[in-house]
């Protein structure tokens, strides 16, 4: 146990902290753990820190664990968008998945957000949170046919979306457009915000509900009875339900999910202050991949994507790290897209590790084998817009040990599971 943990801290040192991670306020943890606890979660990203808070807020005694620390993993090195969507355009996750299915946890990212405007309310947590909409960008005729048949879509379901033609378009960016943008699909209401502030903020609240937080990993799970033991690097723990929120490491945990929760690796970089160009989230498939960007409140630009161009897609990677290959094609989607952004100046590069399924949609079930847990994981880089709502689901299953029927679209026995391949 010792040297696992040695390797882990040193190999940290080589993560460069993300733009979020280095503007945020960071609270010490305790390096000890409790022996018992009525309610362990594991992780303390965006999932661990909702299901902690939702738990310590209905009066559950709870303990959350991390291996580093809060908002350490992909939650606090990620775009910073609570954009209702999944990880592909809503006419393939169809194709993917089934109308049902597709219908149904698209409407759980829209009720996650009324979810999340109210919990940020009641808990005044500040976090840069605003709803300025996002843009998806065509480039192209090709792009500009297949962003008209999304919109369709969604609109034909019930789900607000718009076709902005290209001078709509260029009137919420503030830099002249290139000559391949040709307009793109504006969804109203959606959000950025400041993730690692997000999940500070929650577990901040979970805290003053009664949560304990502490550093140390997981090793292992156990079931003895009517409890679950969780030997840790810090000691055994003995809990008498679990959650298990850990993403790309899920699969140490749970070997059933070895195979179908995959690390990925995603890089971003934030460019130093400019004036405000940006007031939108925006998206664009510079790459088969996908872009992303958004301007923060002290005028940087957070820019992620360009995963296609590397070997495997960095599928598989587990280190944290940015790479040469990647960082450089990043530097070079604004001259492109934008003729008057160029030489811009990079104040952060960093990477992060994203877990995918086979289908893209994320699993929340019961962990097979023991009694009274449950986990949560595959995100497949679209965590943010399903947080406080899977967290509140979490911790209803906890309560009342029966994992709720809204989660069947995201079940480990779900057929479209093993029906594709990562």
């Amino acid at each position: 146990m010792h040297n696992n943990q040695t390797n882990e801290t040193a190999n940290s040192l080589n993560e460069p902290a993300s733009y979020w991670q280095q503007t945020t306020t960071h609270y010490p943890l305790s390096t000890e753990v409790p022996h018992t606890v009525d309610v362990l979660v594991v992780g303390c990203g965006l999932f661990g820190a909702t299901t902690g808070y939702w738990l310590a807020r209905a009066g559950r005694s709870v303990a959350l664990l991390d291996r580093q620390a809060v908002a350490y993993g992909a939650s606090g090195r990620n775009g910073g968008f609570v954009v209702a969507g999944m990880h592909e355009e809503y006419p393939e996750a169809i194709r993917r998945v089934g109308q049902k299915a597709a219908h149904a946890v698209l409407s759980m990212a829209y009720e996650n957000q009324a979810l999340l405007r109210q919990v940020l309310a009641e808990e005044e947590i500040a976090c840069d949170y605003r709803e300025p909409g996002s843009l998806s960008l065509a480039l192209g005729e090709e792009q500009l046919t297949l962003v008209q048949r999304n919109v369709a879509a969604l609109q034909a379901d019930g789900f607000s979306a718009r076709w902005l033609d290209r001078a709509e378009a260029q009137s919420l960016i503030r830099t002249p457009l290139g000559p391949e943008i040709l307009g793109g699909k504006f969804l109203p209401e959606q959000a950025l915000v400041h993730s690692a502030k997000l999940i500070q903020g929650l577990v901040g609240a979970a805290r003053r509900h009664g949560a304990s937080v502490h550093k140390a990993r997981a090793l292992r799970l156990a079931q003895d009875g009517d409890s679950i033991l969780v030997e840790t690097s810090a000691g055994r723990i003995r809990a008498g339900a679990l959650v298990l929120a850990v993403n790309a490491w899920t699969g140490e945990l749970i070997p059933e999910v070895k195979e179908l929760i995959v690390p990925v690796r995603g890089q971003v970089l934030a460019y130093a202050p400019l004036e405000q160009i940006f007031t939108t989230a925006i998206f664009a498939s510079i790459t088969e991949t996908e872009e992303y960007w958004q301007q923060t409140l002290d005028g940087s630009i957070v820019l992620g994507g360009c995963r296609a161009l590397a070997p495997d897609r960095e599928v598989g990677i587990w280190e944290a790290v940015p790479t040469e290959q990647v960082q450089q094609a990043l530097e070079q989607i604004f001259p492109r897209l934008f003729p008057r952004l160029s030489g811009l100046k990079v104040g952060q590069r960093w990477a992060g590790l994203m877990d995918f399924t086979p289908d893209r949609l994320p699993i929340v079930d019961h962990i097979p084998g023991l009694e009274r847990a449950w986990f949560v994981g595959g995100l497949s880089g679209h965590g943010m817009p399903f947080g406080i709502l899977l967290g509140q689901l979490l911790a209803e299953a906890v309560q009342t040990g029966r994992t709720p029927e809204t989660l069947w679209p995201l079940q480990l026995n779900r057929e479209t599971l093993r029906m594709h391949k990562l």
